[in-house]
């Protein structure tokens, strides 16, 4: 009974602390800003200026520090559920993950729309109009996060059920999945403020809040899983419910300590005329935002045909390769922190109009990625097995699975991360739709139509050989588009002119 109390208290959990955000975020917004106080984009980072590589390193080590602190949270999930819950509950969350991807799509998209924005307004001198796509921005995506909050918690078991998970396996996914969607406003908020300030060029302020949040689940996950003393844990959901509480108290946090430091884009109550629908700002955000989306949901939609191949084999097979997407995470986890950096300097570059810099970051960047990717996936073939011991038990039929499809699909990465970079490129332009249509031509036009016309013959190994296949064909593309494709006419730049001539405005009004 303790058990089930603990479980039907974890709604109520979650209101109370979106309300104690709102609660916190109302009172800071306010405040007045301290007297003499003055806002200007150069208090942000500018990254347009100094050398490349070193700018570069600054700016993506941070980046690197959350991605490993953040994933190190969830690893920490999966060693306890897979460990010491079993096979049954790391299927059910593998499950999980895959269908909050693919309703989460939307929710990226406005994120990553934003933070091009805002880099660009920074790049441009803009911090007026920055400030009015922070408005926006915040309004959007919680509406946007609620909606989808609401549409997963109904759809959770209808979906797992078409993606062939039954059993325990599905009892266990339907209450991961529920608690996480509830959870899903405070988790993208999180991610909607990290994604500003890295467009402003501040990587290091949301490390430390990274960190507390890393801790408490270090620290929470065995607790809320398995209870303690008189308190019973609530097993599989006290894992979701574990990464709700530890994701609020780190934006409560870095909200307290954003208004603390007075960063430039906070909105103080002389800005609340900026916290509203601004319609020309939800277009551009909509333009660039939803093929952003669209292609989170082209990959979250992969993965789930992906898994439902994969299912066909046994809980042993969906094991192995639940613990191979986790290793796949720390092997791309260099490259996407280069990839993200790399974006922002180009947007930012983009905002100064500087084509020739943009092209310089680019190109460092893909040699970057390629070079440590390459080493970090020397390091898996060597330690082999050792690899998986986190996130499978002693004994598991899993390992030799495991060791198997990462020896076919883990070097086909160099070829994904080179692609990562030069989309990001191309997006940091304006140019988003070519980015959709060759990512997804790659996942569905080439991987799930392969792996489903060799499975009869090839087996499972189909599913892994249809990874490798379609990473080299998407690097192709990228490269073919990223050479001789049109993102760089001028065309892409009019929205940048827009927020020139906005500055000359504002300048004239001032004056």
């Amino acid at each position: 009974m303790a058990g089930l109390a603990s479980r039907r208290s974890q709604p109520r959990a979650v209101l109370i602390a979106v309300v104690w955000l709102w609660c916190l975020a109302y009172v800071h917004c306010m405040q007045e800003p301290p007297e003499g106080t003055t806002f200007s984009v150069q208090r942000a980072r500018s990254l347009t200026d100094g050398p490349i590589g070193r700018t570069l390193l600054q700016f993506a080590s941070p980046i690197l520090g959350m991605n490993v602190l953040q994933y190190i949270g969830g690893t920490v999930n999966v060693f306890w559920v897979g460990r010491y819950l079993g096979e049954a509950a790391l299927t059910a969350v593998v499950n999980a993950q895959s269908i909050m991807f693919l309703l989460t799509g939307a929710a990226f998209g406005i994120a990553g729309a934003a933070t091009i924005m805002v880099g660009q307004c920074v790049g441009a001198g803009n911090v007026t109009e920055a400030k009015r796509v922070v408005g926006t921005g915040a309004i959007l995506f919680l509406v946007l996060s609620a909606l989808m909050s609401i549409a997963g918690v109904v759809l959770a078991k209808p979906l797992l059920i078409a993606m062939k998970t039954t059993g325990e396996a599905l009892a266990l996914a339907v209450t991961y999945t529920k608690v996480m969607f509830l959870a899903l406003p405070i988790l993208y908020l999180n991610l909607y403020v990290i994604s500003i300030l890295l467009g402003t060029g501040d990587s290091k302020s949301p490390l430390w809040f990274i960190v507390l949040s890393a801790v408490m689940v270090a620290v929470l996950s065995p607790l809320c899983m398995f209870g303690v003393g008189p308190l019973q844990g609530a097993g599989i959901a006290g894992s979701a419910f574990t990464i709700l509480v530890s994701q609020a108290a780190s934006l409560g946090a870095l909200v307290a300590h954003l208004y603390r430091r007075r960063n430039p884009l906070c909105l103080y109550q002389e800005d609340l005329a900026l916290l509203r629908v601004d319609w020309s700002v939800v277009g551009m955000l909509v333009r660039k935002g939803i093929p952003m989306g669209a292609q989170v949901v082209v990959v979250s939609f992969s993965a789930v045909l992906m898994i439902v191949l994969v299912n066909r084999f046994g809980v042993d097979t969906t094991a192995a390769y639940g613990a191979s997407m986790q290793l796949w995470m720390y092997v791309q986890l260099p490259a996407l922190s280069i990839a993200a950096a790399v974006s922002t300097m180009a947007a930012q570059s983009v905002g100064a109009q500087n084509m020739r810099r943009v092209r310089d970051v680019g190109r460092l960047g893909v040699m970057l990625c390629v070079i440590v990717t390459g080493l970090i996936i020397l390091l898996v073939y060597a330690a082999d097995s050792y690899a998986y011991r986190l996130f499978l038990p002693e004994g598991s039929g899993a390992f030799p699975i495991a060791s198997h499809l990462n020896r076919v699909v883990l070097w086909s990465f160099m070829f994904l991360v080179a692609a990562m970079v030069l989309f990001g490129i191309v997006r940091a332009t304006g140019a988003v739709m070519a980015p959709l249509f060759i990512h997804g031509l790659s996942l569905l036009g080439v991987r799930f139509p392969l792996a489903l016309l060799l499975i009869d013959e090839w087996q499972a190994d189909a599913i892994w050989w249809s990874f490798s296949i379609s990473c080299a064909f998407d690097f192709l593309l990228a490269a073919l588009y990223y050479r001789y494709g049109g993102w760089r006419a001028a065309a892409k730049l009019a929205m940048v002119a827009r927020l020139r001539r906005a500055t000359s405005k504002d300048s004239a009004r001032t004056l």
